[in-house]
């Protein structure tokens, strides 16, 4: 399978030029129905193989899967999608590794975990793109997050560019918020060409049942998106109101109306979950197509969309403005610097007083989040405050919340007149002598791209019978050793 590029507003195969449209399924199947077990969906090999084929069928060319564990081999289940025509589309994040909207940071460890998400698969010439964020900002009242979910754009593309991987395009999928749906789109394509959004994708809900193209709103969608300079699709789609689903949606997504501004969709879900969107029941490791999959299949292996080759397409250079705050937008442009592992380490090994094994064993956040309140009203807290409203990052932002915590321990400490009885803190804080004294010099290192070549020669890069690479091998290992690195 081709690696698929970026031209303008566009899509395409980087060997046929022909324009590529996403005809997409979410698959994030929760271990037959236990919404709380989530899953890495492709390191099973046996239900890859089961769906992919069922995926085929049904017309899909893309998969968008929502969590991965980077640490497990990815390879077999990646076989067989490229088998099947089926190209990956990667959220990035995990459920405890992600910008929390209503207190967001970005921190090493968040940092960390996406580089081994992204040095695990940027190998494979099928896998589409990566998605830094879903949703984060889905209202007028978390707007300040967004600035954390760029900082990870920027970062993901300078790691690929840094280690010799392809230029994987990375984006961010929204939802579609009445008040904030012009800023947010014009926020994620403003500014540095570096930390914007590549594609910019939709979340959209609003065609349900016997709808329209004009009824839906999906024509102002359209509207809104014309001349956007970056690709756009429908991250999700397929409300479920009426049922079963007849799709009547998808006709017109991959008509003359929308193809010349939309790049295709995705439709939410495959596997029939607690919250009903599935395309398919799982039960006893066997899938069972529904009514919403034949239908679906009907509509979807019709529609024949009419592009345009790579070529021939002149897209217009377009810039966008930042959004300005309002009393619905309040994003800074300003974005949060690149976590620095090593600004970090050499801060917390010039201290005196850090915290104790009490809080390294700690089973909670609780008791961390707990000191940190406690610490903030004693000393000052500029040092390790992310605030993506005024663009204000404190040189420690970035650490973890146990460095933050030792970095105000001894910013108390050191200035109490007994820095042995300050250091206590009811035993989660303690004494430490200091490994070095250059704690000036710490901010300014560089923080760290480092990680496996993502090197590929994707025109002999094969898989072999036995379900492994060709070539990887070495990558597999450093991308397994990045990763224990993170979270041992």
């Amino acid at each position: 399978m081709n690696p698929i590029v970026i031209k303008g507003q566009k899509f395409f195969d980087s060997v046929t030029q022909e324009q590529f449209f996403i005809k997409g399924v979410a698959y994030q199947p929760r271990s037959d129905g236990r919404e709380q077990e989530l899953m890495d969906p492709l390191a099973d090999v046996t239900a890859c193989t089961r769906d992919a084929a069922l995926m085929k069928q049904l017309g899909a060319n893309v998969v968008r899967v929502y969590e991965v564990d980077p640490r497990n081999n990815h390879d077999a289940c990646m076989k067989v999608f490229a088998d099947n025509g089926l190209y990956l589309l990667l959220d990035v994040p995990t459920p405890n590794k992600s910008i929390n909207r209503k207190s967001p940071l970005y921190d090493v460890e968040m940092y960390n975990s996406y580089k081994a998400t992204v040095a695990a698969f940027a190998k494979y010439p099928h896998l589409l793109a990566f998605v830094a964020g879903n949703e984060v900002t889905n209202d007028k009242t978390n707007t300040p997050a967004s600035p954390f979910v760029r900082a990870i754009i920027r970062d993901m593309k300078t790691f690929l560019a840094k280690n010799g991987g392809r230029a994987i395009p990375v984006g961010y999928a929204s939802n579609d918020d009445q008040f904030i749906r012009d800023d947010i789109k014009d926020y994620f394509v403003c500014g540095d060409e570096d930390s914007q959004a590549d594609f910019f994708g939709v979340n959209l809900y609003e065609w349900c049942g016997g709808s329209s193209f004009e009824r839906s709103g999906y024509s102002e969608r359209t509207k809104e998106f014309e001349g956007y300079g970056k690709p756009v699709f429908l991250s999700e789609y397929g409300c479920n109101l009426v049922r079963p689903r007849e799709f009547s949606e998808v006709q017109a997504v991959y008509s003359d109306q929308m193809t010349s501004v939309w790049s295709g969709g995705v439709v939410y879900e495959w596997s029939q979950e607690n919250n009903e969107y599935g395309l398919v029941k799982i039960r006893n490791a066997v899938a069972e197509p529904l009514d919403d999959f034949k239908n679906l299949k009907k509509v979807l292996t019709s529609a024949k969309p009419k592009g345009v080759k790579m070529d021939k397409y002149q897209p217009v250079a377009k810039t966008t403005k930042c959004p300005v705050t309002s009393e619905h937008w309040k994003a800074s442009d300003k974005l949060p610097p690149t976590p620095n592992e090593n600004a970090c380490v050499c801060m917390m090994e010039n201290l005196s007083c850090m915290a104790s094994e009490a809080v390294h064993q700690s089973t909670t956040n609780s008791t961390i989040g707990g000191q940190l309140d406690m610490m903030c009203g004693l000393t000052s807290c500029d040092d390790i405050a992310a605030d993506g409203a005024n663009g204000f990052y404190g040189k420690y932002s970035g650490c973890t919340p146990e460095q933050k915590l030792s970095w105000l321990y001894n910013e108390y400490a050191k200035v109490q007149s007994s820095q042995t009885r300050a250091c206590d803190f009811n035993g989660y804080a303690g004494v430490v002598t200091p490994k070095r004294s250059d704690l000036a010099t710490c901010a300014a290192l560089e923080p760290n791209f480092s990680g496996p070549s993502l090197m590929t020669d994707n025109q002999s890069y094969q898989f072999t019978g036995d379900s492994s690479l060709t070539k990887p091998s070495a990558l597999l290992l450093a991308s397994a050793a990045l990763f224990w690195t993170v979270f041992a």
